[in-house]
């Protein structure tokens, strides 16, 4: 069996004073990818946030291989490899497709600017469509060829554990399933993946477990045979 990637136990969070999360639990291992589903509202953004450091919990752990991380920075978490990609995609709009993907190299810690060029690279060969727009202002992109970019940007830093926010958000059905296919690579490389989702679907295809958000906690979605 897999050593557990993440490992998140009694994790409690909320915002301004209201709770989200209730003692909530769930394991990733290297290799595996889990989907959480559920509404708007329901704390799945907020579930990522913790992990990744920006929404401090209430109670509860989070550890990345073994190493308890509950008290660390978001800039430290992401220096140990944990990436999250934001539901607002946040791409620089004054910057070019070339500049958003290149501010990586000055990210957290000591990043390795050489392996990051290269998975650019292969991210532009895969996803010519960027390619040929590298000297095009971000803010200029549609809504999906954003999100391409905010995806491959995250991914070019080499993530250990990635934290998937609505991925297929404003992505086309054949850009979603290229998207998968990277994602599946990723994992075939031992990356582990929590993604929250509003697309089922989607989810249930990439996902070796799935699981709903209801209540603050997290329980198994049974799909029919």
């Amino acid at each position: 069996m897999s050593a557990a990637r993440l490992s998140v136990q009694g994790l409690s969070a909320g915002w301004r004073g209201s709770s989200v999360l209730s003692q909530l639990d769930v394991t990733v291992t290297a290799g595996q990818a889990v989907g959480v589903l559920g509404g708007n509202g329901s704390g799945k953004s907020s579930l990522l946030y913790c992990i990744a450091g920006l929404l401090p919990a209430q109670a509860g752990t989070v550890s990345v291989d073994g190493v308890p991380v509950s008290g660390w920075s978001p800039e430290r978490r992401a220096a140990g490899g944990v990436r999250l990609l934001d539901q607002s995609r946040r791409v620089f709009p004054t910057m070019t497709v070339a500049e958003n993907l290149a501010v990586v190299e000055h990210g957290v810690g000591h990043p390795d600017v050489g392996a990051i060029r290269r998975r650019r690279a292969q991210w532009l060969e895969r996803f010519p469509s960027l390619a040929h727009r590298l000297h095009v202002l971000a803010g200029t992109l549609s809504g999906g060829e954003q999100q391409l970019l905010a995806i491959g940007r995250v991914l070019t830093t080499g993530p250990v554990l990635l934290l998937l926010d609505e991925p297929s958000a404003g992505l086309s059905p054949a850009l979603r399933q290229s998207c998968a296919a990277v994602f599946r690579d990723l994992l075939d490389d031992g990356v582990a993946i929590l993604l929250v989702e509003q697309d089922a679907m989607f989810a249930r295809g990439l996902s070796d477990l799935l699981l709903r958000l209801r209540s603050g906690r997290l329980e198994p979605v049974l799909f029919p045979a």
